[in-house]
């Protein structure tokens, strides 16, 4: 079966038209965004919902199609029911459930106090990356994380008389590294769901391009730290923070992530009544479907984008794309295999989803559109999935990292009261993965005759 899908891909014509409906979604997304932004409107680039700027790019693609409209239509709802797309947002759900009932019962204030009591003075950032890092691998949101910490991290700053824009700046570092980490993370969902590998693997692979940039942040974070006492942290509540370690260490040791999410969900709630009478069987329930509709952009989104895919790939888009980046790795090519070299394809696949993450400003749409045609390369040129996973998940979470006009940078901003682009100026590990994943792509070793 897969081998006449793959054949299927092959015999569709590259067609740059094809593209046409991706271009009218960017244009859409962003003119909309840089237009509030001369109006000098908060989170200018996401007053215009993305599911509802993908509608008119999916009606497009609709009407470009040769084939009968119920056929076209046919290929849409493929494209949405496709067995990735329906696992990536059942995860969506599972992990946005878990995120409410946690802070709902305490969870995020506890892991906090806790980061911030065991903290010595000449330890507050380096201390503040590592709590925002714990808690967003953890949750497996930036977004979350930043929420719960950065009006902590504030005060901090405001207290102890560190810069805000640094302080903000390790916020978003800690939030970056623990959502490219986390197995739950929206970004690994669809990194490793496009590219068809095992979580764990994906991770293990992580580890190896992030941990040394995230040591060397630390020292970076060590030597700017210019705190003479540690604040006072609230009270620990211990009990609190045991989902987060449970689910932590489960989904580190490979166990299923439906299965993680939701001994984790049900471990939450568990904790809620057992400290709180008020907290019943019937709050946990509108807990979890608060966390349902907490996931509803990114859920539709994910649906639409994947019909606008399956069109695009029909139609011979995503084939143009893989051509020129295959022609562009196959100039360096070994002539006896005919397989472009793994360098060229790995850099191929960064830079694909870097671009389209400076276009979309969100990384997990970056990674689900570039996904389709990330694998194609990986397949072609031989790098594993598991690489190709890692460095789809990597290099968007770099360009995410350093947007100023980002979902990130802005609510920090608009925290803090800084301008996003100061706040990104300061985020270093973000420019360090950057580096180091270059490096790994760099050392990355040329395929050798299969003779």
């Amino acid at each position: 079966m897969q081998h006449n899908m793959t054949q299927k891909k092959i015999n569709i014509a590259p067609s740059a038209l094809a593209l046409l409906p991706f271009g009218l979604f960017l244009c859409l997304f962003i003119g909309t965004g840089i237009y509030f932004s001369t109006q000098n409107i908060e989170f200018a680039f996401y007053q215009l919902p993305a599911p509802i700027a993908v509608l008119p790019a999916i009606m497009l693609a609709v009407l470009m199609s040769k084939e009968k409209l119920n056929n076209a239509i046919g290929q849409f709802i493929e494209g949405v029911s496709h067995r990735d797309i329906t696992a990536m947002c059942l995860i969506y759900l599972l992990a946005g459930a878990f995120s409410a009932v946690a802070k709902a019962t305490g969870g995020v204030d506890a892991t906090v106090n806790l980061g911030l009591a065991i903290l010595p003075s000449s330890f507050i950032l380096p201390g503040l990356f590592l709590i925002s890092a714990f808690i967003a691998t953890a949750m497996g949101t930036s977004m979350g994380t930043i929420a719960a910490v950065a009006p902590v991290a504030l005060g901090i700053a405001n207290t102890t008389g560190i810069d805000a824009a640094l302080m903000a700046g390790v916020v978003l570092s800690g939030a970056m590294f623990g959502d490219n980490l986390s197995i739950i993370s929206d970004t690994t969902i669809a990194a490793t769901r496009s590219q068809g590998c095992h979580m764990k693997d994906k991770f293990r692979e992580n580890v190896k391009i992030a941990v040394p940039a995230a040591l060397v942040a630390l020292v970076i974070f060590f030597f700017a730290n210019e705190v003479t006492q540690a604040p006072v942290a609230g009270e620990i509540d211990w009990l609190a923070v045991l989902p987060y370690l449970t689910i932590l260490v489960l989904a580190v040791y490979g166990m299923n992530v439906f299965v993680v999410l939701t001994i984790g969900i049900l471990f939450a709630g568990i904790v809620g009544m057992a400290q709180t009478a008020d907290y019943s069987v019937m709050a946990f329930s509108q807990d979890i479907y608060k966390g349902f509709g907490n996931m509803q952009e990114i859920f539709l989104l994910s649906l639409l984008i994947g019909g606008l895919a399956e069109l695009m790939r029909q139609q011979g888009g995503l084939a143009f794309v893989t051509d020129k980046l295959s022609k562009l790795i196959l100039s360096r090519a070994d002539k006896e295999t005919d397989k472009g070299s793994p360098r060229a394809s790995e850099a191929g696949i960064a830079a694909l989803v870097s671009m389209t993450n400076l276009c979309t400003a969100n990384n997990t749409v970056a990674i689900i559109v570039a996904g389709g045609v990330a694998k194609e390369l990986a397949t072609q040129h031989d790098v594993e999935p598991k690489r190709s996973a890692s460095l789809l998940d990597i290099f968007s979470c770099v360009v995410q990292g350093v947007l100023p006009y980002g979902a990130q940078a802005l609510l920090l901003g608009s925290i803090f009261e800084l301008s996003p682009l100061s706040v990104v100026s300061q985020s270093y590990y973000c420019f360090l993965l950057a580096v180091s994943a270059a490096f790994a792509i760099l050392r990355s070793r040329k395929l050798k005759t299969r003779f």
